[in-house]
């Protein structure tokens, strides 16, 4: 592994903010030029400061000792790149699909002695998508075009990864764990090709039949790894996580993860995809569809459980909460009915908390993240302005408790970014959020795909509230394109149907 020595020098702390402002720009960038130059920035800058990170860890021994057979694969890479990226040129609306099918396939890569889950396939196809666009634009003699100003989000979405390059300038360490090291990573394996397949997203034509072919592939999907987690069960083997391979031998219950590494992360994928098939089950009419739905919803539902993820299941309550208040214009029922049962749920745990599994206290139900929360608001309230830097939160958390043990990354969102980046990363991921959300529900009840999408996205918010991976998580990213997309064709046509009425009105007054 690299010593802090070696990623300490200048250079690559440019480089994390020059990525920063690249993936911002891409965002909020109106000429298609431009944005173009901006996404080739991009991909090539990520790609070296990774390189220049782990190029003297033993995973790329295999380059220094035979450099000619990296080159040679190196170029047949870059060839089925181009293959792909010629193929997608000519059917743009295919990268929704693709992409989509590439989203839960995680590749575990050892990178300096910490195991990322690396979505490769996904890597694949966004890079392919962005060179199927971009080419033709640089092509072009003249511009190719101009987009219509960002949403207020995309505006709070771009500071965010501007004030994140900057944070990692000043994020501290601890023996091995390195803030800078995580920034970077998260930047150049999250947030710069996410930003990218956010905008191929957003610029493609989200018509009823692209939206229908999405629904139907992520159904199916669900029901695939569905059925793997039910294998799983059977025969009590595990895929691709020793981790939990181990727990499960311990523990008087047995864990299924599907293709994803993590139950959570399974749970989270199927909890999104159930709540898609509630809003068919509720909206449509069709009794075939309706069946459909409903055979969807018991599988997917049959694996949940087995996932054993309760932030899954808090989030799907959530999704369909939220989906019952805008089918049936029962908000204040919803929320009223929710919170009751909050209030019934809080005062059993505290007549019988063996019951529910408290019998050790807060933090021992909770697997150590009690105190992972508590630390995280201590190291908020050391540096409330501008926390310890991006990607800190477990080098700084194990510093002030001697080591972290098992577990020293924070799973909630909102409390790792203030240990991190204090009120100067809180403020506008607060304000991102909250923009996103009122994006997504104005205007959504008339419309069961925005519906979906918005509920989805709440459910989304809830989920890294206890267990992390917001930005992290492709989904996100997905849901806000899509969803932002379709907000605006919304109020397009309600600002077309406003105008029709005035031109209307005064013809009538002409007459």
């Amino acid at each position: 592994m690299l010593s802090p020595a070696a990623i300490s020098g200048p250079l690559p702390r440019i480089g994390i903010i020059v990525l920063g402002l690249l993936a911002a720009a891409v965002i909020l960038l109106r000429a298609d030029r431009a944005r173009a130059l901006a996404m080739l920035g991009g991909l090539i800058l990520a790609p070296v400061l990774l390189l220049a990170d782990i190029w003297s860890s033993p995973q790329l021994r295999i380059i220094h000792r035979h450099p000619l057979y990296a080159l040679i694969g190196a170029a047949v890479a870059l060839l089925v790149l181009a293959a792909a990226a010629r193929g997608l040129t000519r059917r743009r609306q295919w990268f929704a699909p693709l992409a989509l099918v590439a989203l839960p396939f995680r590749v575990p890569i050892s990178v300096s002695g910490t195991t990322y889950n690396l979505l490769v396939p996904l890597y694949f196809v966004i890079a392919a998508g962005a060179l199927a666009w971009l080419v033709p634009v640089l092509l072009e003699p003249e511009e190719a075009g101009i987009r219509r100003p960002p949403h207020r989000f995309e505006q709070l979405l771009a500071l965010i990864l501007v004030l994140y390059g900057l944070g990692a300038t000043y994020s501290a360490h601890f023996g091995a764990l390195i803030g800078f090291e995580a920034a970077l990573r998260n930047m150049s394996f999250f947030y710069v090709p996410f930003a990218l397949l956010y905008v191929l997203l957003r610029d493609l034509s989200w018509c009823s039949a692209l939206l229908r072919r999405c629904l139907i592939l992520l159904a199916g999907l669900a029901v695939l790894f569905s059925l793997v987690g039910f294998w799983e069960e059977a025969t009590g083997q595990i895929l691709l996580n020793p981790k939990l391979v181990a727990a499960n031998q311990i523990h008087p219950y047995f864990t299924v993860n599907s293709v994803f590494f993590d139950p959570d992360i399974f749970g989270r994928f199927l909890a999104l995809v159930m709540i898609l098939g509630v809003a068919v089950l509720i909206w449509e009419t069709r009794a075939r569809a309706v069946l459909t739905s409903a055979a969807v919803l018991a599988i997917l539902w049959g694996c949940l459980v087995l996932t054993l993820s309760r932030s899954s299941l808090a989030a799907l309550l959530v999704g369909m909460a939220v989906l019952c208040a805008l089918r049936w214009r029962a908000t204040r029922w919803v929320f009223g009915v929710g919170l009751l049962l909050a209030v019934i749920g809080a005062a059993a745990v505290a007549v019988s908390p063996r019951t529910f599994g408290f019998n050790q206290g807060l933090n021992g139900a909770s697997s150590g993240r009690a105190n992972l929360i508590s630390g995280g608001l201590t190291m908020f309230s050391q540096r409330p302005l501008q926390g310890y830097g991006s990607g800190s939160f477990e080098a700084e958390y194990a510093r002030q408790h001697n080591g972290c043990g098992v577990v020293c990354a924070s799973h909630t969102i909102a409390v790792t970014v203030a240990g991190e980046q204090g009120l100067i990363g809180l403020i506008p991921y607060v304000a991102f959020v909250i923009a996103v959300l009122i994006t997504l529900f104005r205007g959504a009840r008339g419309s069961p795909a925005r519906a979906a999408i918005a509920a989805m996205f709440l459910a989304l918010v809830v989920h890294t509230e206890f267990y992390a991976d917001f930005l992290e998580d492709p989904m996100t990213w997905v849901l806000l394109a899509v969803g932002g997309t379709l907000a605006l064709a919304a109020a397009d046509a309600r600002e077309a149907a406003r105008r029709a009425e005035r031109s209307a009105r005064r013809t009538t007054a002409a007459a």
